[in-house]
């Protein structure tokens, strides 16, 4: 195989690899920038190998040669030139076979990386799974170590980001536990009893574009979303005061326990996250 052959080989074998490393990378979690990297190699090989191929490995036409025909038998130099070029085309074919091979492998494998984020689209959601996260009756408040939360862990105008006990991390449920004065709450009587002594909890996702809220103003016992500025005033069922956030914050309804223990007595007081999610 010569160098340009070797050359064009080269460019299906990276983009073999590449794409294989694709797959690997996506089905163990995914890294954005190593997938653009790979994605990029396997791409670029092929194409780089296809132009190498076309332009320096196919472009030469064999010119027809037109000559009297004789009824003189061959000579022995004619018969080695015509066993060479014999030979010379049963080379060209199996370099085309091979190269050939090694361009369906690198687009196979390309296919292969691709099937993993259409499957990953996988089914519709039901409709029960856009409102339930993993809150449930008894969960213990724990922040994102594993901490349990007590009623004495916040001061007044202080706040913490808490989750599920066992589900430390879970993006859906997130939630924003604020310590606010008892008597400034202005909550439905049938949620005020969830805020035992002025611990009020939210669902930390924005209900704009489902961003994590960041900053708590405890001047004016507001949560804000970084994001957008979409403002919620925790004092008032975490209602919107500002911004393009269309409906409140829901709310986490918590209790003491006999140990000091914060538990959920159930889960959010409605869906959490943008409201298309409620769209039906």
């Amino acid at each position: 195989m010569n160098r340009p052959d070797r050359v064009v080989a080269l460019c299906f074998v990276l983009a073999i690899g590449a794409a294989l490393g694709l797959f690997l990378v996506y089905v163990r979690g995914g890294n954005p920038q190593a997938e653009g990297t790979l994605l990029a190699v396997a791409l670029g090989g092929v194409g780089v190998g296809l132009m190498m191929w076309a332009k320096r490995l196919m472009s030469g036409i064999h010119e027809e040669t037109h000559s009297r025909r004789t009824t003189q038998p061959a000579t022995e130099e004619q018969l080695q030139d015509a066993s060479h070029a014999v030979e010379q085309g049963v080379v060209e074919i199996r370099r085309r076979r091979f190269l050939s091979r090694l361009l369906l492998g690198a687009a196979g494998a390309l296919g292969l990386a691709a099937l993993i984020p259409i499957r990953s689209l996988g089914r519709a959601p039901t409709s029960s799974s856009l409102f339930r996260t993993r809150w449930t009756s008894g969960a213990r408040l724990v922040t994102i170590d594993g901490t349990p939360v007590t009623s004495s862990t916040l001061e007044v105008n202080s706040f913490t980001t808490v989750f599920p006990e066992g589900f430390a991390g879970s993006a859906d449920s997130q939630t924003v536990l604020i310590r606010v004065p008892p008597d400034l709450l202005n909550l439905p009587s049938d949620r005020l009893a969830g805020a035992p002594d002025g611990l009020v909890a939210y669902s930390k996702v924005c209900t704009h574009a489902g961003c994590p809220l960041g900053l708590y103003l405890a001047e004016t016992h507001e949560l804000r979303c970084p994001c957008h500025q979409s403002t919620f005033n925790v004092l008032d069922g975490a209602n919107p005061v500002y911004g393009p956030a269309p409906r409140p914050l829901p709310q986490l309804p918590i209790e003491i326990g006999d140990d000091g223990a914060l538990r959920a007595t159930g889960d959010f007081s409605g869906p959490v996250g943008p409201s298309f999610w409620e769209e039906a």
